[in-house]
């Protein structure tokens, strides 16, 4: 039998997807505190540049996956875009429609989805958006077939992932706060080391952006382009639907 990455593991393809289940089940509640904590609020500024970069119109219907807590979701909302947010993880769904209510967001659709078998019809968005979510999934080449097969002609794609960054010496300093200093929060705040361990290998195991552009053009989008954030820590790879 095939097996797949969990972290630095060699897992069977159900036992992944049912342990990554696990994980934002976990984590879950403490979710959007720890994304503050690891990245010192910068994850807000890179979100809000995903979401400029995204373009989102009053009438389109986007597809927001692993959009869990409503973070880019409410950013596209906002401006007047009808999105659905989609997770794989119900206890992440449940945190972002609590969020919604508290901050009197309205007309989001919330569905529970595994990235690599949508039930959305063929042609159903004008974009599909999904931030920190690909590299847990399971079979990420079927979740970018997937992502091209809900979207209409003309739409577009953007993901927004955790990269390698190039940087010469902010690499290793980043590799040794990643593995050392991130489970320790993850063990005081969340009450889960375990969790944000994988997290962080999860990271190392992620493909480079030129091999995820290339997967995401082998996936049948065109005019893929990868842009970096601090030397390719954080990147945004897009392509089209034509």
């Amino acid at each position: 039998m095939d097996k797949v990455s969990f972290g630095h593991e060699q897992v069977a393809p159900e036992e992944k997807t049912a342990r990554v289940r696990g994980v934002f089940s976990s984590v879950a509640g403490s979710y959007d505190l720890m994304n503050d904590l690891m990245s010192g609020g910068l994850h807000r500024l890179w979100k809000d540049d995903f979401v400029r970069r995204v373009r989102p119109r009053a009438g389109e219907a986007i597809l927001d996956m692993a959009g869990g807590t409503g973070d880019i979701a409410f950013r596209m909302a906002s401006r007047g875009a009808a999105v659905t947010v989609a997770d794989i993880n119900p206890e992440m769904l449940a945190v972002g429609m609590e969020r919604a209510k508290r901050r009197r967001i309205e007309g989001l659709a919330w569905a529970e989805q595994n990235a690599e078998k949508l039930s959305f019809a063929d042609r159903s968005f004008d974009a599909y958006t999904i931030a920190f979510g690909i590299r847990n999934v399971t079979h990420i080449d079927q979740a970018l077939k997937e992502a091209h097969r809900v979207m209409k002609r003309g739409g577009r794609f953007f993901c927004l992932e955790f990269s390698t960054t190039t940087w010469p010496g902010f690499s290793e300093i980043y590799r040794s706060y990643s593995r050392n200093l991130v489970p320790r929060i993850g063990r005081i705040v969340a009450k889960d080391s375990d969790s944000y361990r994988y997290l962080i290998e999860s990271i190392e195991r992620f493909p480079a952006m030129p091999e995820f552009a290339r997967m995401i053009g082998a996936a049948g989008f065109a005019n893929v382009k990868a842009e970096s954030i601090l030397g390719g820590l954080v990147a945004i790879h897009s392509g089209w639907k034509l």
